[in-house]
């Protein structure tokens, strides 16, 4: 399964990509906002740092507009993808966008009737809101299993891109549904990592070092 940042902090991104791990970013209004950066120049530049797509969304809601607005920000750098809503807009400007060689990352999907919509419209990647659904108590990691069972039903090339991600558990239980990608927040990547048997191993190890280096005096 592929990881992403899900950040529009170049400091932020900075140090995803410094772990190795990190292949692509996602952004949206509330990151950009968040981060204090206009969606002109915030995509270039992470789009030089990042070495896989950089999602880049579309704040237009009407299907001409939408349409002239993600074909602005498909020409800010070779690797955006255009995030669109799931509406019916949205699915008309997918299949628009699609034909003009134009990715396209469908956001804000809540169903595996909405996912599949998707992948028929064309969309490079369609975005599932685990983390808001289990918020709300319904089951995201359901709603993946099901989209993922439409997807090889149909053999649909959409991939998946597991997002509201809130902790680790997600992140392993999209990989383990078959996820192909989740994009993750800083806080969270950080703790994929993390295991308080390495912690508790790696101090053992560095106290019998030590011990040996006195003893070897």
């Amino acid at each position: 399964m592929k990881i992403f940042i899900d950040s529009a902090d170049l400091a932020e991104i900075k140090e995803a990509v410094a772990l190795g791990f990190v292949e692509g970013c996602t952004t949206n209004p509330s990151l950009l906002a968040k981060a204090g950066r206009k969606i002109e120049t915030a995509i270039p530049e992470i789009c030089e740092m990042v070495a896989g797509p950089v999602s880049a969304e579309v704040v237009a809601t009407e299907f001409a507009a939408m349409l002239a607005e993600a074909r602005s920000l498909a020409k800010l750098h070779a690797r955006v993808v255009v995030k669109v809503p799931m509406t019916l807009d949205g699915l008309r400007a997918v299949r628009t966008l699609a034909k003009e060689g134009v990715r396209t990352n469908v956001t804000l999907c809540f169903s595996a009737i909405q996912a599949m919509l998707a992948a028929k419209a064309g969309a490079a990647y369609v975005s599932p809101f685990v983390g808001r659904l289990d918020d709300v108590g319904h089951d995201g990691v359901e709603l993946l299993q099901q989209i993922l069972t439409v997807y090889r039903n149909y053999d649909h090339a959409t991939e998946v891109l597991t997002a509201s991600v809130r902790g680790p558990m997600q992140v392993l239980q999209a990989a383990l549904a078959g996820s192909h990608c989740a994009t993750v927040p800083i806080g969270v990547l950080r703790q994929l990592v993390k295991h308080p048997l390495t912690d508790a191993g790696l101090a053992k190890f560095l106290e019998d070092h030590a011990e040996g280096q006195r003893a070897a005096r």
